[in-house]
């Protein structure tokens, strides 16, 4: 159906990040939000996760299930679940299981061609299955990517390393978000902004301040993703 004249396209990202614990979550958290207080009714899915353990608190599936306001089920938000804190084809393997490539393809189709926030497991390079790793998955949604990385020592090479595995395959990157995730303040973050955008020609986000107050950090996340979201 055509869209009408003057409409915005709504705003869709595949989220992804240089390595684990980076602030992925978070980065899609504040885009559902955002997405959500304009009244865009945003869709999530997180296809694959591991590490799920109830005594651990809520899960990463659960946050942007909170974030994004939508009725959607858990189960309709992650298809994948494993609770060894490991890759998720890692996890699949230990318990002799092959997660469905064909019902993860069939709920990116279900997203439809509204608003929408995919979060992958970890790096490009993390193997989803025997034969998919994230990338193939960021391929498969066809979304501009939003690629999150610490505010630290390394992210030059971190970045750039991901930014060419994508360009490899012809993938749309919309932002790098960086995000500094310890409360000292490292040397190397006054230049990473400037050189990542120099050298790549990318926009690039941050770096998100650290906050240890849970809702300051939300706030955080916002004020710098904010412009994503117009």
């Amino acid at each position: 159906m055509a869209r009408e004249p003057g409409r915005r396209t709504p705003p869709r990202y595949f989220v992804t990040a240089t390595d684990t614990g980076v602030g992925k979550t978070q980065v899609a958290c504040a885009l559902l939000s955002l997405m959500a207080d304009a009244g865009l009714s945003p869709v999530p899915l997180k296809p694959y996760e591991s590490g799920v353990d109830a005594r651990r608190g809520p899960t990463d599936a659960q946050a942007l299930l909170a974030a994004s306001r939508s009725p959607r089920g858990l189960e309709e938000v992650c298809l994948h679940r494993f609770r060894e804190p490991v890759a998720p084809g890692v996890a699949a393997l230990r318990l002799g299981a092959r997660p469905s490539w064909a019902h993860t393809l069939r709920a990116l189709k279900r997203l439809g061609d509204g608003a929408a926030v995919v979060e992958g497991a970890g790096g490009l390079l993390v193997p989803l299955d025997a034969r998919h790793d994230v990338i193939d998955l960021v391929e498969a949604a066809g979304m501009p990517t939003v690629l999150v990385a610490r505010a630290s020592l390394g992210t030059l090479n971190h970045v750039g390393l991901s930014l060419q595995a994508l360009a490899a395959r012809r993938l749309s990157v919309r932002a790098v978000v960086l995000v500094q995730g310890v409360p000292q303040r490292d040397p190397s973050i006054r230049d990473n902004a400037a050189w990542i955008a120099r050298r790549h020609g990318v926009e690039v986000l941050g770096p998100v301040p650290f906050r240890a107050d849970e809702a300051a950090r939300a706030r955080a996340f916002r004020k710098v993703l904010a412009p994503l979201v117009p």
